[in-house]
């Protein structure tokens, strides 16, 4: 079992990032590893309530179902 952290400093004006960001920590979490992740710079207004209801990316994975994956499962996510 490894250690992840992912970082991500991107906001809205960079859907496929963020979304593949909070894709990737999900696949961590759901292969037994333990995954966090740290959110700094555009990234932080993320976790606003509604600001990932828009966020898609070019093939349809949708950020906000990634994030709420995260919440549940209790991935510590730092600002």
């Amino acid at each position: 079992m490894g250690r992840f952290v992912f970082v991500l400093t991107r906001g809205l004006e960079d859907p496929t990032r963020v979304t593949r960001s909070f894709q990737l920590a999900k696949a961590a979490k759901e292969n037994g590893h333990d995954a966090s992740m740290f959110l700094t710079d555009d990234a932080v207004m993320l976790v606003k309530n509604g600001m990932l209801d828009n966020v898609v990316a070019p093939t349809g994975d949708e950020a906000a179902a990634h994030f709420q994956f995260l919440i549940e499962n209790k991935v510590p996510i730092y600002l």
